[in-house]
C-alpha cells in the first residue's frame, strides 16, 4: 500500500512541476519577453564595455548600438543556444569595428589603441595588413571573446536562478490551494493549523527542481535540429 502512495506522490508532484513551469512560460507574453528577459541586462552591460552609450531603454532606436542591443535581445529570448548567441554577438561587434570605434573597443580588450586603429583603417580600405596588425587582431578576438563569454555566462545563470525561483512560487502557491481543494475532512481552518498545509508547501518547493526551464528546452531542441542537419549533409 505505500508503494502505490509515493508513486502517486510522485506522480503528482511531477506533475506540479510541469504546471509551474507552464506558468513560468506563460509570463513571456510580458513586456520585453517576460522572464526570458532576466539575465539580459547582465549581456547589455558586457557590450557596454565596446559601446558605452549603448542602452535599450535610452539609445535612440535608429542608432547602430540600439540595432545591436535589439538584434542580441531577440536571439535571448528566443531561446537561441548559448554558444551561438555568443558568436553571433562577436561577429556583429567585429563587423563595427573603424578607426572611429578602435580606441574604446582597445580599452576594453587591453590592446594597443593605436595598432588597433591602424588594422582597422586598413580593413575599410582593403589595404594589407602588416604582421604587427594580425597580432593585434588575434589578441582582440581572444580578448572580445572573454567579455561576451562572462557577460553571457552570468546572463544564463541568473535567467536559470530567477526562473527557478519563479517557479517555486508557482508551484507553493498551486500545491497550497490543490491541497485546500482536496482537503475534505475539516474546515479550512484546520488546513491551517494542523499543518497539512506545510506539506503542500513541501512538495511545491520539491516540484521545483523538476520544473524543466523553456530556453533550456528550445536551446537543447535548436542545438539537436543542428546536429541532424550536419548528419545529413
Amino acid at each position: 500500500m505505500v508503494i502505490p502512495d509515493i508513486s502517486s506522490m510522485m506522480a503528482a508532484i511531477g506533475g506540479l512541476g510541469t504546471a509551474s513551469f507552464s506558468l513560468v512560460d506563460a509570463t513571456k507574453v510580458g513586456p520585453a519577453g517576460g522572464i526570458s528577459n532576466a539575465g539580459f541586462n547582465l549581456i547589455e552591460r558586457a557590450v557596454a564595455q565596446l559601446f558605452p552609450s549603448a542602452s535599450r531603454t535610452s539609445s535612440p532606436a535608429s542608432s547602430d548600438e540600439r540595432k545591436l542591443l535589439d538584434k542580441l535581445h531577440g536571439n535571448w529570448i528566443n531561446g537561441v543556444a548559448l554558444a551561438d548567441q555568443k558568436s553571433i554577438a562577436k561577429t556583429l561587434i567585429k563587423n563595427r569595428l573603424a578607426p572611429d570605434t578602435a580606441r574604446t573597443f582597445a580599452a576594453a580588450t587591453s590592446v594597443d589603441p593605436n595598432v588597433l586603429a591602424d588594422a582597422a583603417a586598413c580593413l575599410a580600405k582593403g589595404a594589407p595588413l602588416a604582421p604587427g596588425h594580425n597580432d593585434v587582431l588575434g589578441r582582440f578576438d581572444v580578448s572580445l571573446s572573454a567579455v561576451l563569454d562572462e557577460g553571457y555566462q552570468r546572463a544564463d545563470q541568473r535567467y536559470r536562478n530567477w526562473s527557478r525561483v519563479l517557479a517555486m512560487i508557482f508551484a507553493i502557491v498551486l500545491a497550497v490551494v490543490g491541497g485546500l481543494a482536496v482537503y475534505a475532512d475539516g474546515s479550512v481552518a484546520d488546513y491551517f493549523r494542523n499543518g497539512k498545509i506545510w506539506v503542500a508547501v513541501i512538495c511545491g518547493v520539491i516540484a521545483t527542481p523538476l520544473a524543466p526551464v523553456s530556453k533550456d528546452l528550445t536551446s537543447a531542441l535548436a542545438a539537436y535540429v543542428k546536429f541532424a542537419q550536419a548528419l545529413g549533409k
